[in-house]
């Protein structure tokens, strides 16, 4: 089997914002590697700069230095509308508050990122990605209609129907209660596995970071430990 290559390469990667009394520093001397199809935590208490490093990968915000390299684009070096065809093309979101559209019925929802995209096919994408998260009788319900349990769900389909390179989860079981959290977990990882996704999520969750082949732990902006594989930081 051939090696596995890196999808993720962060060099360095340093984030400060000006504040009234000077520069405040969130992130500092970041350094790490991910390779294609791994499933990665990042943990740490709150304030340590979790959310923001996965902002960071995911583009939605610049670093002040250092480089991301992403599926070997530099995404350090991309300006907003090449950051947001790169999203478009190669990454996937899941939130924590599922942040699905109150006019679209669930399976409208799902729908959208694939027309968007001008996928083929992309109605019948949308209605197996309904059934395997087990609500293909909810399609027709809008977001209100829907428990957070399956609102969550909803929005793992909307993630997955683009079939992206990399799935950001910023504390994706953060709002629902341990039983609906546990199944959440485990449709998630069902499918990342089936779709060969590389998976980096945030959590305070410790029971969903054992799911994650690798974790990150971070204190005060920098990484306190990373797990063996991944310790081959440039």
């Amino acid at each position: 089997m051939a090696p596995q290559k890196d999808i993720i390469i962060v060099n360095n990667l340093n984030k400060q914002v000006e504040v009234n009394n000077g520069t405040l520093t969130i992130l500092k001397s970041i350094s790490f590697r991910v390779k294609r199809g791994e499933t990665v935590a990042i943990v740490g208490a709150s304030g340590s700069g979790k959310s923001t490093l996965l902002g960071l990968l995911a583009g939605l915000d610049s670093p002040s230095s250092g480089e991301i390299f992403i599926d070997n684009a530099p995404l350090h070096q991309l300006d907003e509308e090449e950051r947001t065809s790169l999203r478009a093309q190669k990454v996937g979101f899941i939130f924590q508050s599922f942040l699905l559209l109150p006019a679209l019925t669930a399976l409208e929802n799902i729908l959208l990122p694939a027309q968007l995209a001008g996928l083929t096919n992309a109605e019948q994408k949308a209605t197996q990605l309904l059934e395997q998260v087990g609500l293909s009788d909810r399609g027709d319900h809008y977001p209100n209609q829907l428990s957070g349990g399956e609102q969550q769900r909803v929005a793992i389909a909307r993630a997955f129907i683009t079939q992206p390179a990399i799935l950001f989860a910023d504390e994706p079981t953060g709002n629902l209660d341990s039983a609906n959290g546990d199944k959440i977990a485990q449709l998630m990882f069902a499918l990342n596995k089936q779709h060969q996704t590389t998976l980096i999520l945030v959590t305070h969750d410790q029971k969903l970071a054992a799911h994650c082949q690798q974790r990150l732990t971070m204190e005060a902006g920098q990484l306190t430990s990373v797990s063996p594989e991944l310790s081959n930081v440039v």
